[in-house]
C-alpha cells in the first residue's frame, strides 16, 4: 500500500519561508520511494518578507500558503485541513520559515511560541505514533514540545562549518538530547519516532544536504 506523508511548508524562500532546496530533496526522495506526498502550509501572513538578493526585509506582505503553494506547483491544502487519521507520516523541512511563520523562534529562541496549528499537528502524529521527519532548524519544534527527545541539528560547537551551533545548546536548556552528526547522517528517537538531520545547519555542498535529507525521509518511510 502507498505510504501518505503530511510535508508542512513555510513559505518559499531560506530566509523567510521553507528551504526550497530541502523540500525538493524532500519531495523527490518521497517519489523515488513510492510514496505519496500531501502538500501543506498554514493560511496565514508570513512574518516579513526578505529581498533574497540584498538579504534584508522589504515592505511587503506575503501569505504562507500562497508562498508554499510555489513550491507545491499549486499542489498543496490548507494545514488547518489535516487529518492524521489518513497520513503514514510528517516531514517538516527547514528554512527561517519554521522559525519566523511556524513559530517564534526567530525572535524568541527557547522562549518561543509555536502555532497552534503547526504544534497541533506534531502532538497529532506524535499521539498516533506514527513518524516525524524533521530536518535543519525544523527540530527545534520537536525539542520545544517534546521534553526529553532526541534530535540532531548538526554539531553543539561553533565554528565556519557549522554556524549555527548555538541552536543545539538552546535545545538542551529545553531539556532534549543534542546528538553531534555529521551533514550526510540522521539520528532517529525511537521512542518518539522523531527522525531528523542537520542539512543547511551546516555550511557543505548542496548535494551533502540533499544525501542527508533523503536518508531523513527513508527512516521516515521505514518506521510508517
Amino acid at each position: 500500500m502507498t505510504k501518505r506523508v503530511a510535508v508542512v511548508l513555510a513559505g518559499c524562500g531560506v530566509f523567510d519561508g521553507s528551504e526550497i532546496h530541502e523540500a525538493s530533496a524532500v519531495l523527490v526522495q518521497l517519489s523515488r520511494d513510492g510514496a505519496q506526498a500531501e502538500i501543506y502550509a498554514p493560511n496565514i501572513p508570513q512574518m516579513h518578507v526578505v529581498d533574497h538578493v540584498k538579504g534584508q526585509p522589504t515592505p511587503e506582505h506575503r501569505n504562507v500558503l500562497v508562498e508554499s503553494a510555489r513550491i507545491a506547483r499549486g499542489n498543496i491544502k490548507d494545514l488547518a485541513t489535516l487529518d492524521v487519521k489518513g497520513l503514514d507520516a510528517l516531514i517538516i523541512p527547514g528554512g527561517f520559515g519554521v522559525a519566523k511563520n511556524l513559530s517564534t523562534w526567530a525572535t524568541q529562541g527557547k522562549n518561543c511560541s509555536i502555532s497552534e496549528q503547526v504544534e497541533a499537528v506534531l502532538r497529532a502524529f506524535h499521539a498516533a505514533h506514527k513518524p516525524i521527519g524533521l530536518c535543519c532548524i525544523s527540530p527545534v519544534l520537536a525539542a520545544k514540545i517534546f521534553p526529553g527527545c532526541e534530535v540532531t541539528v548538526g554539531h553543539d560547537k561553533e565554528c565556519e562549518q557549522w554556524p549555527y551551533a548555538k541552536t543545539a545548546e538552546a535545545m538542551k536548556e529545553l531539556g532534549c538530547r543534542h546528538i553531534n552528526s555529521q551533514v550526510s547522517e540522521v539520528h532517529v528517537d525511537h521512542q518518539n519516532l522523531l527522525v531528523t538531520t542537520s542539512a543547511f545547519m551546516c555550511n557543505a555542498p548542496i548535494h551533502h544536504i540533499h544525501d542527508g535529507v533523503g536518508r531523513m525521509v527513508q527512516e521516515v518511510l521505514r518506521l510508517a
